[in-house]
């Protein structure tokens, strides 16, 4: 079964006289699952740094390409796996880390059912720090989907070797090191709003479960205690010294989230890193960066085959899927999307938006001649213009 076939289960549906639950596109999935969220989150998930033109720039930049087609080379059934890190896995969509998703289902259990979205699609889940429940529990939800796990460098170097070694024991089988986000961007929305979901002991559960943490708040802290603990330790301003500390951590894969500088990503490499992960985040940390997309194709050539890389940073469609491949991305990874799935239909409608992109990539390649991953080179796009 391809993944297009998507679409005749949902036609299947309608003959008995069952319309789909859930929107197709993107802005009426986004207008729908922030009418259901409570404003501060409204303004933490959908707002950005400064007034937003980066994030912005993240989706635009998609329309700066376009696929080629190719006739005469149909395949009634395509091939979407990708290899990565000795892993063979169906499709190369991965879930982001996002830091809030345990907040946006009701019963504040998001990160769980996260990784339920994960298991049911087969799309690999990457767990964040910031989770409502232990990562410990989250991690059995995915299943045998896998489970990267994405770690904000702490101050304090044995919190950080803690939680690195939870996540080995759970099963995660990468750490995902965010460097970004070691400071808060400048986010004018949240700031009109006073929200900083941390600062009110959200979504704090990987801290309050560690035994390092534990010690450093001494026993029986108040809520107060703790998230002045939290803030005392959340945002190691990492420098490449740090690097050789880092990957002494664990033997698991290491990738660095954030690199979209084409000596950024040698160097990484050359200092131990095994992954690349090219992202703004979203535009949600630094304005004034342009899209991502733009830096993808040099990331690509700077690690010229030597390590997987991942993109994200303005997803929105299966067709971003397919061009984010073409430009030489390994796997691509979908935030908003699949939160705003989780936010207003739960797991069936988190499934629903995965299963949505990747009937559309699949078709896509269906219809212009790419039945493979390996199909979709940099020859198959063209800039627009």
């Amino acid at each position: 079964m391809s993944y297009g076939d998507y679409q005749i289960e949902l036609y299947l549906g309608a003959l008995s006289g069952v319309l789909p639950e859930h929107p197709f596109s993107y802005p009426d999935l986004e207008s729908q699952a922030l009418a259901t969220l409570p404003p501060e989150l409204r303004t933490y998930i959908a707002g950005g740094a400064g007034d937003e033109t980066t994030q912005r720039a993240n989706v635009s930049a998609f329309d700066d390409y376009a696929l080629v087609p190719r006739m005469l080379n149909a395949h009634a059934e395509r091939d979407l796996s990708i290899e990565l890190f000795g892993r063979t896995l169906p499709t190369p969509l991965m879930l982001a880390p996002v830091g809030v998703l345990g907040l946006v289902t009701p019963d504040q259990h998001g990160d769980v059912h996260g990784a339920e979205v994960a298991a049911a699609t087969g799309v690999p889940f990457i767990g964040s720090t910031l989770m409502s429940d232990p990562l410990e529990e989250v991690r059995p939800a995915c299943g045998d989907t896998p489970a990267w796990f994405q770690l904000y460098t702490p101050r304090d170097r044995d919190l950080a070797a803690s939680l690195v070694s939870r996540a080995e024991a759970a099963g995660y089988e990468a750490i995902v090191v965010t460097l970004d986000t070691w400071v808060p961007g400048w986010r004018p929305r949240d700031l009109a709003s006073g929200n900083f979901p941390q600062l009110r002991g959200k979504a704090l559960a990987n801290y309050t479960s560690d035994p390092r943490f534990a010690e450093m708040t001494g026993p029986d802290p108040d809520p107060g205690a703790t998230v002045m603990t939290w803030v005392g330790t959340f945002g190691n301003p990492l420098t490449w010294d740090d690097l050789t500390w880092l990957r002494q951590l664990t033997d698991l894969p290491l990738v660095l989230k954030g690199i979209c500088h084409p000596d950024d990503a040698r160097r990484a490499l050359d200092s131990g890193a095994d992954g690349i992960y090219c992202s703004n985040h979203g535009g949600r940390q630094a304005n004034g960066g342009g899209g991502a997309l733009h830096w993808l194709p040099d990331v690509v050539a700077a690690v010229d085959g030597r390590a997987p890389v991942v993109f994200d940073s303005g997803v929105r469609t299966g067709a971003h899927v397919v061009t984010a491949l073409a430009l030489g991305a390994t796997a691509v990874a979908i935030g908003r999307p699949y939160v705003y799935g989780l936010a207003r239909g739960g797991v069936p409608g988190g499934v629903h938006v995965v299963r949505s992109l990747l009937a559309e990539a699949d078709l896509i390649m269906g219809v212009d001649g790419y039945p493979t991953r390996a199909d979709l080179t940099p020859d198959a796009v063209r800039r627009r213009g």
